[in-house]
Parts: structure tokens; sequence; C-alpha cells
């Protein structure tokens, strides 16, 4: 039996589980139109690779990712691209983003795929890059590419594939259910994700509120065959043992370090939607294109966990659950402790929506309004991370980014205990997420600066030294200059001032006779002006004259003999 720890703090809010039958799952018809939003993960959003009017297939790749963090994104199915355009997407801003719209022609016809069932014989790099082109990510709310956790683990040594099936928010019974219905798939793709880490332990870590998932994967486990240790392990339950440093210590007693990862001590964490999506992605050669999502709350007739298309709109998928919306008190994506609230309901689904929750007003009734801190430090005790929520709350409001950071306050991760035993109904939470942001905002412009500074001072220095090469140039002619007046005893200047007046002293070409008489005219005006000393400033004009027309006045060309008329006349 492995030994089971405990974390600080953490509470026990209301579960509301079985309020969507964990274990049923509805598989939805198609819905006439899907919205994809291209940053569906964390990181770059990705960029379109179709145009309007095109038709596309199921699980063709219609946006590209750009960089390492980001992710591709394919068609849920096939249809005809009808807008790329901004559209609401599923944010705490309530904001938009550009969007794919595809207008689904009902055939929901694949395109070519490539399974790879024989991947344990494959390199690890081949499939790790299988992954990333079907576009995984963790579907367990966060979103970070999987497969930048794969490579990270590449370059780290590996010793333990965690597969996080505590689910511990309340109302939200996505991964319960997955874990019961496809219990083998997720072993499966456990089992993959630890060979691309060459990782020797598969851990499972359940909430011992969910007895038919725990009994599902033991079975998984004991018909496993395959090279690699398999623990499922069930503990208490404790609000957020989900969050993977928590879980953690629960499984093993180690902590990881304050501004670590996991991957330092030697664990790498999933979420069970992300191990059974990477199978999917490499056996089946099927990318990311649908998931499983709760759909619960009293304002919901019929509540209930279903596979949805990504893309799916929000107002049609809550249509199939029997929406009740005069008893709606609002909308949230996600569970009632990290999710928040969205503005409209013509958003659609995306890779990290896993619930939608649709309360009524005595069932979770609106916060009041907050008041003033009085001290309890009751937040400090329940904070799972060991942090000083108060103190983080005062800096927070003061914008005082030193003490912020060292306070720990990237330490935190938004599970909004802290807010739940507030007695002054603080949103402590939504404090954090802000002075997060500008946190980002503020090293962002601070990376900025310093590239813009970097490329002043490459600018500078190209200038300078394209300006010492042109010295050098000059300093060498200069010097080959006099090393040739030595040898040959004439003076460099001079013999400079001398080619340039053989050069404005050229023969007139001949050859434009009206170009000669004009030249041969001004030099007879220059000749006639020298030699008339009574007005030296005439002369001076004219011998300008003969400069211009290219005429040394003293070496002007003769002009033609005249010819005799007469002569002419009797030839």
């Amino acid at each position: 039996m492995r030994a089971i720890h405990d974390f600080h703090g953490g509470i026990h809010p209301p579960e509301r589980k079985t309020l969507s039958r964990p274990g049923t799952l509805r598989e939805l018809p198609l819905p006439p139109v899907l919205v994809l939003p291209l940053g569906q993960a964390i990181g770059h959003p990705a960029q379109p690779v179709v145009a309007v009017g095109d038709r596309v297939l199921r699980g063709q790749c219609v946006a590209c990712a750009q960089g390492d963090i980001s992710a591709n994104v394919h068609a849920p199915t096939s249809g005809v691209i009808s807008a790329i355009e901004p559209r609401p997407v599923p944010h705490p801003s309530g904001l938009e983003d550009l969007c794919i719209v595809l207008t689904a022609d009902g055939e929901d016809q694949w395109t070519a795929r490539t399974p790879t069932p024989d991947w344990r014989t494959r390199p690890p790099l081949k499939v790790i890059e299988t992954i990333r082109a079907a576009g995984v990510i963790g579907l367990g709310g966060a979103g970070f590419p999987t497969a930048v956790k794969l490579i990270a683990g590449q370059r780290q040594q590996i010793h333990t594939l965690l597969i996080n099936g505590t689910e511990c928010e309340p109302y939200i019974t996505a991964d319960d259910t997955l874990m019961q219905q496809r219990p083998e798939a997720i072993l499966e793709g456990a089992d993959m994700l630890a060979h691309a880490l060459d990782a020797q332990t598969l851990l499972v870590g359940i909430e011992d509120n969910k007895p038919d998932a725990i009994a599902a994967m033991q079975r998984a486990a004991e018909a496993y065959d395959g090279p690699r240790d398999v623990d499922i392990v069930s503990f208490p339950t404790k609000y957020p043992s989900g969050g993977e440093k928590q879980l953690i210590e629960i499984l093993t007693g180690e902590q990881v370090p304050s501004g670590g990862y996991p991957a330092d001590i030697g664990i790498v964490c999933q979420n069970p939607g992300t191990a059974m999506a990477a199978r999917d992605a490499v056996v089946e050669g099927k990318p990311l294109t649908e998931r499983v999502i709760t759909l619960t709350g009293e304002a919901l007739d019929n509540p209930q966990n279903v596979l949805a298309r990504l893309g799916t709109p929000v107002e049609w998928l809550l249509e199939q659950a029997g929406l009740q919306a005069s008893a709606a008190s609002r909308l949230i994506h996600g569970g009632p402790m990290m999710g928040f609230a969205l503005a409209t309901a013509a958003v659609p689904v995306i890779k990290t929506s896993n619930c939608l929750l649709v309360p009524s007003e005595t069932e979770l009734p609106a916060p009041p309004p907050a008041q003033a801190c009085i001290r309890c430090g009751l937040c400090a005790e329940a904070c799972p991370a060991s942090l000083l929520p108060q103190q983080l709350y005062w800096f927070a409001r003061a914008k005082d980014s030193e003490q912020l950071q060292q306070h720990g306050l990237f330490d935190c991760i938004e599970c909004g205990a802290c807010a739940y035993v507030c007695p002054s109904h603080i949103p402590l939470v939504q404090y954090y997420r802000a002075a997060k942001d500008s946190l980002r905002e503020a090293a962002a412009e601070r990376t900025r600066a310093e590239a813009a500074k970097a490329r002043f001072e490459a600018r500078q220095a190209r200038v300078e030294r394209e300006t010492a090469e042109r010295e050098a140039r000059r300093v060498a002619r200069r010097a080959a200059a006099l090393a040739k007046s030595d040898s040959t005893g004439e003076d460099p200047v001079q013999a400079a001032i001398a080619r340039a007046q053989a050069r404005k002293n050229a023969t007139v070409d001949e050859t434009d006779p009206v170009k000669a008489a004009i030249a041969r005219s001004a030099a007879r005006r220059a000749n006639a002006a020298s030699a008339d000393n009574s007005d030296p400033i005439k002369a001076a004009v004219a011998r300008a004259a003969a400069k211009r027309a290219g005429i040394n006045p003293q070496s002007a060309p003769p002009a033609p003999a005249a010819k005799d008329s007469d002569s002419e006349g009797n030839a």
C-alpha cells in the first residue's frame, strides 16, 4: 500500500456531483455550425491555413500552431468554411477573438488518417511529434500543449507519470465519466506518454468519492500487460487536491520547489482526457476534435455528461440539456470555484471546456458586496500553497510588484479556497489574476525594451564598423599614393590636379558639328577677351564659358577652311 500524505490548507465545499449522473455519457448530434477560436491553448494563437469557401474534412488541420507554445486546430466535421472573423469566445474578459466558422455538410467525412498501433516500436520523439500534430493539450483546464511537457521531460530524468484523476472541483464529472467509460484507452494512453518520457512508473490518483471510476481503472490495471508498474491510488476527498503540486505531495510526500515544475523532481502530470486524446491521436490517427463535457446545474432539466464536438455553440449545447433560461442565475464556464461567468451563451466549446454550470439563484446565489478585510487569517489557513493571501491582497491593491513576487504570487493556483472562506466576501482570486496579468505585461514590456535596445546597439556598432572600414580604405589609398610618389618622385596632389585638367582639356568631339562650333566660338571669344586688357570682367566671363564648353581657350581647334563658292560652282 502506498502511503498517503496531506497538504496544508484545503476546504470541503458541497460536491453536487451526482446531479450530472457520472458514468453516463451521451453522444450529441452534429450541430449545424461550429466556431473554432484560433487560441484554444496557452501561448500563441494558431494561424489559419484555409480560406472562406474552402471545403474541409473532419480531422483536417485548419489552423497551424505558431511556435512551441501553441496548438493546431482541426475541423471537427466536414463542411465549408463560411467565415473567418472575430467572434465571442469563452474567456473571463468577455472579448472577441478571431475564429474560423465551419458550416457542417452533415456527411461527417474524415480526412485521410495514419494510425500507428505499433507505437511501442517507434522512437519517443516520433510519438511526441504525432501528438503535437494532433493538437493535443492538457484537457484538465490549464490548456498547456502536451508535446511541450513531453519534450521537457526528454531533457530531464522522469521516473513517474502521474495521471490526475482527482477532479476535485464541485459539480464536474467529466473525468469520472471518462474513467468509467474508457479505462483501457486511458491506461494505454498513459503507457504511451510514459514511453515518450521514458518513465518507469505509472501512477493514477483518484479521490475516494469516485468508487466506480476507481474500480474501472483497477480492472484495467489488472489487465495491463505493459512493461511498467501501474498503481491506482485513492485518497480522501479534499479541495483542491487536484492541483498537481498538491496531488504530488499527497501521493509521494514530496513538494515541488517554489517557482519550479513537477519535472524538477522527476514527475510529469497529465489528465485522463489528455491521455485518451494522445492514445486516439497515435493509435487511431485522430486529432483532437471532441471532448467530454459536464452540463449541470438546477436550471437544466436534464444535467448530463456529453461527448461534444469542439466549436459547438454553448447555447445549442444547453438546449440539448433542457435549459430553463428563466431559472438560470448565470452561466459559468468551468466549476463554481475556478470557473468564470460567461457574458453570453453565443460562445463555442473549446479544448479546455470541461463543464458548463447553469445554477439557479437559490442554488448558487450571487456573492454579497465585498467589505473591509478584518484580518481574521482564515484565508491563510485555507491556502493549499501555504501563501499569505491577505498580504497578497494588499500588495495587489497597492500594485507593489516587488512584494508580490517576494510573497510568491505566481505560486498561487487560483483555486478560490481563500475567497470561499473569506467572511468579508472579498474576491481575492480576481485581485491575484489581475496582478499576475500586470506583472506579465510588465515583464513583456521589459523584454520588448531590451530587444529594442539590442537592435539600437547593433545598428550603432554596424555604423561605427562601416565608418572605420571606410577610413581604413581611405588611409590605404593615401598610403599607396604616397608610396607611388616616393618611387616616381611626383607629388600625388599635383598629379591628381593634372589628371583633372587633362580631362577638361580633352579634344572636343568633332562628330557633333553643332557642339564643335559652339566650343570654337566660346574659345575665340575667350581668346579675344584675354587679348583685350581693357575689360578684365568680360575676359573672365569668356574664359568661364569656354571651360563650360569643355575647351581650353588657348588650344581651341581651328575652324574648317571656308570653301570657295566659285571653285565649288565651277567644279
